[in-house]
């Protein structure tokens, strides 16, 4: 396990991805001739200085890639419910749900996915890395310092956009 004192940007596919923020939840999803698709939750965790925390893979075809963490919903939880599991078992921290943010929807080569996102903090824990290659907490200035997912770069250029105004 890795301990962080914890401190962005390819689309490498190019594919089409549709956007639902909370404040538009209505965005039509994409087009997706997939085999399969994956629903997950995933948490913007943001600190007091307006610090975003991101997380480096450290599996997979994505490895080396920088995502917001998170997962799968279970059967009977609430995405709100699923993303706190998910937060404690990646990172054995408790976090506050805030709100929603944004649900993307992003055609991966080999599945669709959809991605609901919530802007959260830190209650309790010490963001140790359970699954994670490494981690990082991204000033705005640096949000475009590491090498997102595809479908990950959604919510960056939200963040960027919420920022702005």
């Amino acid at each position: 396990m890795k301990q962080m004192e914890v401190g962005c940007s390819d689309n490498r596919t190019g594919r089409r991805a549709d956007v639902r923020t909370a404040e538009s939840p209505n965005i039509r999803k994409s087009e997706h001739p997939k085999v399969g698709s994956i629903e997950v939750v995933a948490a913007i965790i943001h600190d007091a200085d307006g610090r975003i925390f991101a997380t480096q893979r450290g599996y997979g075809d994505w490895k080396g890639w920088w995502e917001f963490p998170g997962g799968k919903v279970e059967a009977g939880e609430t995405r709100e419910e699923a993303l706190r599991r998910e937060i404690w078992e990646e990172l054995e921290t408790r976090i506050a749900v805030e709100r929603a943010l944004q649900t993307v929807e992003w055609d991966y080569p080999a599945f669709h996915l959809t991605m609901h996102c919530y802007l959260c903090h830190v209650e309790s824990g010490t963001l140790t890395l359970k699954e994670h290659e490494a981690a990082r907490w991204l000033s705005e200035e640096d949000l475009d310092s590491v090498r997102w997912l595809p479908a990950d770069v959604q919510i960056i250029n939200t963040l960027k956009h919420i920022r702005d105004e």
